[in-house]
């Protein structure tokens, strides 16, 4: 069995919510297994939220960069704000996203691009670093491209242009007008902005999501005692908000939340009198999934251990 550790009831508590001796007992109950031990809080009725939330560690900028069939956004980070909010380090992180569509979102490729200096791009990052006295990182990228259509873009709290905290892309493949064309794009992209689906379809949801979400909500609906075909429809009905909350197309849409993304999509297709397809989406959001350094947690970690 796995020490349970405070720093795994701490992560425990920032994913679900839930106070630190419960959390304490989900790992216990599952060996220490976190995953599995956000599923037993749920499963008790204990958790605050069904997702885990981003951790926003690092600082630094979202880049992004599109032309009519193309698109790409990079994330460059920084160890502090200041240093962010350089004008040379903006400037730097949108040629990146530039790079990136040639590139087509591969960070190698990116950091291997040649500069009219001579020297690439991963040549550049480690004078930056050793002039500013920080240490920087390409840390990922991402390219989409339509065949015949439009790459919209829309960059949340921005600080430049293109240049934000939270970048998102939309592809709409369609043969209609592309100034109608992107601006649709760009209010599904606030939209993605503010609901950060998780899938831009039910198909294309992983279905180790769908798995582990039918489990939980099969292990709630047990616990009413219903009988078993009633307990399937539960389910199903709990599967169907969960869709409507992560899965892009299902969302209501949040600039008219009496019509869902594609419904709104289909609108557009009867407007534009000819068919409009989403065929895929990107959010990147500043520092997601970095863990951020943390306050003092030695009065929790003495509860803990002691078991208070």
């Amino acid at each position: 069995m796995a020490e349970i550790t405070a720093a795994l009831v701490r992560e425990l508590r920032e994913a679900t919510g839930v106070g630190m001796m419960d959390c304490k007992k989900a790992l216990t109950e599952t060996g220490g297994d976190v995953a599995a031990a956000t599923d037993w809080l749920r499963k008790k009725g204990l958790s605050k939220a069904a997702k885990k939330a981003s951790r926003v560690a690092s600082e630094g900028v979202v880049a992004v960069s599109a032309g009519v069939n193309a698109g790409a956004m990079i994330e460059l980070n920084s160890e502090t704000d200041f240093v962010s909010r350089n004008g040379d380090f903006q400037a730097f992180a949108k040629l990146l996203a530039d790079f990136a569509i040639n590139e087509n979102g591969k960070v190698d490729a990116i950091l291997a691009t040649k500069l009219d200096s001579g020297d690439n791009v991963e040549t550049a990052l480690t004078t930056m670093i050793a002039t500013i006295g920080e240490n920087m990182n390409l840390r990922r990228a991402i390219a989409l491209s339509v065949s015949n259509g439009v790459v919209a873009r829309y960059v949340h709290n921005a600080v430049a242009t293109d240049i934000g905290r939270i970048g998102v892309l939309i592809a709409l493949e369609s043969s209609g007008d592309k100034e109608k064309l992107t601006e649709l794009g760009r209010k599904i992209a606030m939209h993605v902005a503010a609901t950060s689906p998780l899938a831009l379809s039910i198909v294309e949801l992983d279905q180790g999501v769908i798995a582990r979400e039918r489990d939980v909500f099969t292990e709630q609906a047990r616990a009413s005692g219903k009988p078993d075909n009633i307990i399937e429809k539960m389910v199903e009905g709990r599967l169907r908000k969960f869709y409507a909350e992560v899965v892009l197309l299902n969302q209501a849409f949040v600039m008219n939340p009496d019509q869902t993304v594609s419904q709104l999509i289909e609108a557009a297709a009867e407007d534009f009198e000819t068919s409009v397809t989403l065929t895929g989406f990107a959010r990147m959001g500043l520092g997601e999934g970095i863990e951020k350094k943390t306050e003092d947690f030695a009065a929790e970690v003495a509860a803990v251990a002691g078991g208070t």
